[in-house]
């Protein structure tokens, strides 16, 4: 259940902002718990033609999720694939990319700084002297792996954190999940997943950990870690004859790519924090009632992050940290799909909405 504080940390870091083509309100708020491990990225302009967001939900600390919420987006832009407009392929190699950047010594350095390590006077980081070669924004990938120190034998940190990202080019959104924070869109006031929550008792999860020598108790992997699916972690991917996807847990993201079309009203990526509570339905239905009398989106998100707030910790459910960020689609949606299309689309959409939790591939 984790280490609780006595009372909850209610103060809430909230954001607006908003593109050419849509605009969006996030907050996060620590809530019950001892420390804030959530971390997300809100860039509407990536790109001239790109917004991207992402929520990332630290486990065992918090420097991996902020690790990726400063190099993930960066990663993708650096892409091969991204530059021949392959979203769905730069996306994977970043997510893959961040495990990579996390080794070594200047994997060790950062991870370092980002978790407060370092005395910003002195510029020591556990006695060792900084001294960085350039900046963040010059640094090539390749940079990483030639940084020598005595930590350059540094396997990669064992906290983690799950990733759920949004990209969201023209009428194109492509969602990138590791873990269980989860992305839902709202399409005429119905719910739909574009994520899968990887738990290890999932049928596909489950034949990969088991081949990759692990085990499932109690609901979690080799008895511990409660995902399949996680950033970091380094402990359940060190098997030499493995490919990373084939890891007891793996980086690996779903990758699902939809056309938006202009029944689509708007989408959430949130953490864990807030479907421990809330089904995506309700969350969609809590944000359509908001949204009548609120026109700011992070006051909105706000308000969700109230209602799924416990009164106290006696149950679990609603003790975790929380970030949601709502991003609302400006109309029209450009280069929308043909009729014919949406038309396919709807009588997809449809038919799968008779499940209480929907998934749209």
């Amino acid at each position: 259940m984790g280490v609780y504080l006595s009372t909850p940390k209610t103060e809430k870091s909230s954001e607006d902002g908003e593109s050419d083509r849509l605009r969006f309100g996030l907050s996060s708020m620590q809530g019950w718990r001892a420390t804030m491990e959530d971390a997300h990225a809100a860039l509407p302009d990536l790109d001239a033609s790109t917004s991207f967001f992402g929520v990332y939900d630290g486990h065992g600390g918090k420097v991996v999720a902020k690790f990726c919420a400063k190099f993930l987006h960066q990663q993708v832009l650096r892409s091969e694939a991204y530059a021949s407009g392959d979203i769905g392929i730069s996306l994977q190699k970043a997510f893959f990319r961040m495990d990579d950047m996390m080794r070594g010594q200047r994997g060790w350095r950062e991870l370092a700084v980002l978790g407060d390590k370092i005395n910003k006077f002195t510029g020591m980081i556990e006695g060792l002297i900084w001294s960085p070669r350039g900046g963040d924004s010059t640094d090539q990938p390749d940079d990483w792996a030639f940084e020598e120190g005595p930590h350059s034998d540094f396997a990669g940190p064992t906290s983690g954190c799950t990733a759920c990202v949004a990209l969201i080019r023209n009428s194109q959104l492509v969602v990138a999940n590791a873990g269980d924070s989860r992305c839902v869109i709202s399409r005429k006031g119905q719910a739909y997943n574009l994520s899968r929550d990887h738990k290890p008792d999932l049928e596909a999860e489950r034949d990969r950990i088991l081949k990759a020598g692990g085990f499932i108790h109690a609901g979690r992997v080799n008895g511990s870690l409660n995902l399949a699916r996680a950033i970091g972690d380094m402990e359940f991917k060190q098997n030499k004859f493995l490919p990373a996807e084939k890891q007891i847990v793996t980086a690996n993201p779903d990758i699902n790519i939809v056309e938006l079309c202009d029944d689509d009203e708007f989408m959430v990526l949130a953490c864990d924090g807030i479907w421990d509570c809330l089904s995506s339905q309700q969350l969609v239905d809590f944000i359509h009632e908001q949204l009548k009398t609120e026109s700011k989106l992070s006051l909105v998100c706000e308000r969700v992050l109230d209602r799924c707030l416990a009164p106290s910790t006696a149950s679990g459910e609603g003790c975790d940290n929380m970030t949601m960020i709502l991003v609302q689609f400006k109309k029209p949606i450009h280069h929308t799909a043909s009729a014919d299309e949406q038309s396919s689309h709807s009588e997809s959409a449809e038919a799968e909405s008779r499940a209480e939790e929907n998934e749209l591939k």
